[in-house]
């Protein structure tokens, strides 16, 4: 893969992320990644509003071992190229993306560690190439379309109101301005690392990102992600290797989801914390646990 030269970190970021980084090129866009360790390939992929720094933790824990640990930024996000049309946020096009990536760093065998819409984007881009699969490891995220009985939370209905949600989000810097909210411990995102959060985003053009990504939540059983939701699903069902959950019960978002995925997934080990939305800030000692497991399980 030809590797692109990766953007400049200020001063007082670079040192909280001690990795090989570079831009790989997708679908004409630039995609920021960063690298830790060699050995068997584990993809961890963050979501909204967040980029791979959320799993900095995770790094640390596993330092040394021998997996090669890859922390790409979605498209939108992070350090990776802002499109300015809402519209190229489909989670297709995510998937697609991502699978780039996949394909040129030609990962097999992997594990993969989904949160938020890492989870899906991760899993879609997967379900057409199912036999790059090795382990699961799911972390607070969905894997499937929502039931019919689902209702979007107060976070996705505020983010469908015209002209307020837009407002907020692009010119207030809502969600990463109240991350902490979402956790179990507040202060687990606050000071140095609330600032982390925010500085990708610190400019009002390159917020197109989080208010196209909760829209992207399905409100009813035609939106365009439940198609491709459905094909996460249909991998996730028919994967026959080893999957660990590591849940944040405190998550405001998506809590009450771990319950229903218990229920779908009866063979998963399940790790349930205290933690909330960014459990990945809180427990990262038991993420890095389950990794451990899945490799084990799988190798």
């Amino acid at each position: 893969m030809n590797e692109l030269p990766p953007p400049t970190l200020p001063t007082w970021l670079e040192p909280q992320v001690p990795f090989k980084r570079y831009h790989a090129q997708v679908g004409g866009y630039r995609m920021h990644v960063m690298e830790q360790g060699h050995g068997r390939p584990v993809l961890l992929l963050h979501g909204n509003p967040t980029w791979g720094y959320l799993y900095r933790k995770v790094a640390h824990e596993l330092a040394g071992e021998p997996l090669r640990l890859i922390m790409p930024d979605l498209i939108g996000l992070g350090f990776s190229d802002k499109p300015q049309d809402p519209l190229a946020h489909q989670l297709d096009h995510h998937a697609s993306w991502l699978g780039s990536l996949i394909d040129q760093l030609q990962l097999e065998d992997l594990i993969f560690v989904g949160q938020d819409w890492g989870g899906p984007i991760g899993l879609r881009a997967l379900a057409d190439r199912p036999q790059l699969l090795g382990g699961l490891v799911i972390l607070n995220t969905v894997v499937g379309p929502p039931r019919p009985e689902f209702k979007p939370t107060t976070f996705h209905r505020f983010a469908r109101v015209p002209g307020l949600s837009d407002f907020v989000f692009g010119r207030l810097g809502f969600p990463e301005v109240a991350m902490g909210r979402a956790q179990g411990d507040p202060k687990s995102i606050s000071g140095e690392v609330s600032r982390a959060y925010r500085f990708p985003l610190r400019k009002h053009e390159d917020r197109v990102a989080p208010l196209a990504l909760a829209r992207m939540v399905p409100d009813g059983q035609q939106h365009p992600s439940v198609e491709p939701l459905t094909r996460c699903q249909d991998l996730v069902l028919g994967f026959q290797g080893p999957i660990d959950v590591v849940w944040g019960k405190r998550d405001p978002v998506l809590g009450s989801v771990g319950r229903h995925l218990e229920r779908l997934l009866p063979g998963a080990r399940f790790t349930w914390t205290d933690a909330g939305h960014f459990l990945q800030e809180e427990v990262p000692g038991p993420i890095a646990d389950a990794i451990r497991r899945v490799n084990t399980a799988s190798s």
